[in-house]
């Protein structure tokens, strides 16, 4: 009888399905690993982007497409499909991979709709496959060491949480006032865009399911009537652009701050390309004469079932880049800012501090993007030791609060759970 080959052994295969930054970090697990996991196809409309990629871990030329209809009718066959397309083409490719018998990396958010989030759900129950969102906080050494304090029981349980994303004002002008990420229309929310992972780590840190939700927020400031006197609708033509904070100039050009979002065709320098952007692109725009309609602030507030309070808090307009949870317990309280930890133990009045200033220079999040794909490919490998610590439905528990705080928002008006 012929040896056939261990397929145990073999490298997962990979088809790559949208190649931004979060793709390109996701495959250097794969670059350093090639023992566990090879890709085998790339699927990306922007020549430049889908052959990079392509030339990197030599995929052959009749496995390059510009389009996930055409992969999923080619013969081209994956064990798995990583899906970073943009946020509001996640749905169809991922059912589509599903429908073919893959397991799915997908990043965040999962859909357009929480009808959309169950429907992936459905497909991965009935398919027998693994739907593993990208929620990779849960795989950060500062977060895993917070939800380790919580869950020990020292500390009593929860009476309320208050936290706090950091969004900063250089990610909201890039992507949610100049950027794709600008309208509602098209778009998901930006508390679920940006803040899914904040409120998938809240739920995570507790047991108890939400009673009722209230959420406030709108555009306050990046408006055309506060314009500044004398401002032009281009930063590169502004007579305040020296003073500004929000000055496109100043972001990309003195600072060179978010410049890997852009693409340096063959023949050009980046500096040509920043050039050409700031003159006629999106992102030279002035950010109070954009067509952006997302908002600026948002704050959300959750009564749980078991009694405690949460308050999630969004904020643009600062300079610090980070998140900041503050839990009130019982018999203690824990204050992370995602690199420092202090957790008073009310009884003893023992304050311990745990310090990841360290691990967190460490790249991709501190390595934890690299852990999250380490776990992923190692349940599709069927290794019990790295099950995923996120479920398809743990990111429909968290997707549903934030598509409910946004019809909250909307409507004015407190939602009510079963």
């Amino acid at each position: 009888m012929a040896d056939f080959p261990d397929s145990s052994r073999m490298p997962t295969s990979i088809v790559a399905i949208g190649v931004g930054n979060r793709m390109r970090t996701y495959m250097h697990y794969v670059a350093r690993h090639p023992e566990l996991a090879k890709l085998v196809a790339v699927v990306e409309p922007d020549s430049i982007r889908r052959n990079a990629m392509a030339d990197q871990f030599g995929v052959p030329e009749q496995c390059r497409f510009k389009d996930y209809h055409d992969y999923f009718n080619s013969p081209v066959v994956a064990d798995v499909a990583f899906i970073c397309t943009p946020e509001r083409e996640h749905f169809e490719p991922c059912m589509e991979a599903l429908r073919q018998g893959m397991h799915v990396l997908l990043e965040k958010p999962v859909a357009q709709n929480y009808e959309q989030c169950k429907l992936i759900s459905k497909a991965a129950r009935k398919a027998g496959k693994i739907v593993c969102v990208c929620h990779v906080l849960r795989y950060h050494p500062a977060f895993i060491k917070v939800k380790e304090l919580v869950s020990s029981g020292r500390f009593g349980r929860i009476i309320t949480i208050t936290h706090t994303e950091d969004v900063g004002i250089d990610r909201t002008t890039h992507s949610y006032v100049r950027g794709v990420m600008n309208t509602e229309a098209g778009n998901n929310p930006m508390l679920l865009a940006k803040c899914c992972h904040d409120i998938d780590f809240i739920t995570w840190l507790t047991d108890a399911n939400c009673r009722r939700l209230s959420s406030f927020g709108g555009r306050v400031w990046f408006r055309r009537e506060n314009a500044p006197e004398g401002s032009a609708t281009r930063c590169c033509k502004c007579s305040v652009e020296q003073t500004c904070p929000y000055s496109a100039v100043d972001l990309y050009w003195r600072r060179r701050q978010w410049i890997n979002n852009f693409d340096v065709p063959a023949g050009k320098t980046i500096e040509q390309v920043i050039t050409q952007e700031l003159e006629e692109g999106d992102y030279g725009r002035c950010v109070y004469h954009c067509d952006n309609d997302v908002v600026d602030n948002q704050v959300l507030t959750m009564q749980m079932d078991d009694g405690s309070l949460i308050t999630v808090c969004m904020d643009i307009f600062t300079r610090r880049d980070g998140r900041i949870t503050d839990i009130k317990m019982t018999h203690g309280d824990i204050v992370s800012d995602g690199v420092r930890i202090f957790a008073t133990d009310f009884r003893t009045q023992k304050r311990e501090v745990f310090d990841f200033t360290e691990v967190c220079k460490q790249p991709y999040h501190a390595g934890a993007d690299l852990r999250l794909v380490e776990s992923f490919l190692g349940a599709v490998r069927g290794d019990i030791s790295h099950a995923p610590t996120t479920t398809i439905d743990d990111s429909l528990r968290s997707h549903r609060l934030c598509f409910e705080a946004e019809r909250s928002r909307h409507s004015g008006q407190t939602i009510l759970f079963d």
